[in-house]
């Protein structure tokens, strides 16, 4: 009846109490490490529904108006919630600032198009640094939490060994069970790994995929800014100012 006894204290509960410093340690990184891969998974997957409505809207808003000047009024009024709008808020910027320079700061040195070129890939850098936050921290926990459980197994492996040991007693039920125990930790190590290796490679592939789709908006735009047509963009006042991005 004692080994059936022992067998029955055998668990996770008996394994948090056999642990000594270290190991809690150790389980308080892998709970910090799974809890923020489930506040990115949760705080990016809201964000990206959000930004891909606001997208959507923005772009059937975009083809469907008459003109730039359209655009930069709903822009005006609506503000910038998605990459396809930043951009464009960016693009419709440049060309005011273009119209409105005095030749004596660098950044306004150059033709139109590669001051408007200038604008177009700044914008498109700050929308893939914001896209992909949270990518660095969620590719560190899925390297590193399976070896962190790992490390807590291989201590806790040694310490029931040095307990077998000093006991006296090497026979399989005595071994099998806190060897058992200690492979909770690589357990724990991999099911925080899985869950950050999943979501980084699912932003992954949804960010290629708007970056894509926002180079090709951003070549559409380009061209229609450096056409030579002028694109009436309200000024501070309300009235609009007739800015053409290419001049003679």
């Amino acid at each position: 009846m004692e080994p059936a006894s022992a067998q029955v204290q055998l668990g996770f509960a008996h394994f948090i109490a056999q642990t000594d410093s270290l190991a809690r340690f150790l389980l308080v990184v892998l709970l910090a490490m799974s809890v923020i891969t489930w506040y990115l998974i949760v705080s990016k997957t809201i964000a990206n529904w959000r930004m891909k409505q606001s997208a959507r809207l923005f772009l059937a808003r975009f083809w469907d108006a008459p003109g730039l000047a359209s655009v930069a009024e709903h822009i005006q009024a609506a503000g910038v919630h998605d990459p396809f709008s930043h951009l464009t808020h960016h693009g419709l910027k440049a060309a005011e600032q273009y119209r409105n320079k005095t030749g004596s700061r660098l950044i306004e040195s150059g033709s139109a198009d590669e001051f408007l070129t200038r604008a177009l890939r700044r914008a498109i850098e700050q929308d893939t640094a914001r896209l992909e936050y949270g990518h660095t921290m969620l590719a560190s926990i899925a390297s590193s939490a399976p070896f962190v459980g790992l490390f807590g197994t291989v201590w806790g492996i040694y310490h029931a060994l040095v307990n077998i040991g000093m006991s006296g007693s090497g026979s399989l039920d005595q071994v099998a069970g806190p060897v058992g125990e200690a492979l909770i930790m690589t357990a724990l190590g991999l099911a925080v790994a899985i869950p950050a290796v999943l979501a980084y490679n699912f932003f992954n592939r949804a960010n290629r995929m708007v970056l894509n789709e926002l180079d090709g908006f951003a070549h559409d735009l380009f061209a229609f800014m450096s056409t030579g047509a002028r694109v009436n963009v309200p000024d501070a006042s309300g009235q609009p100012l007739a800015l053409k991005m290419r001049e003679a």
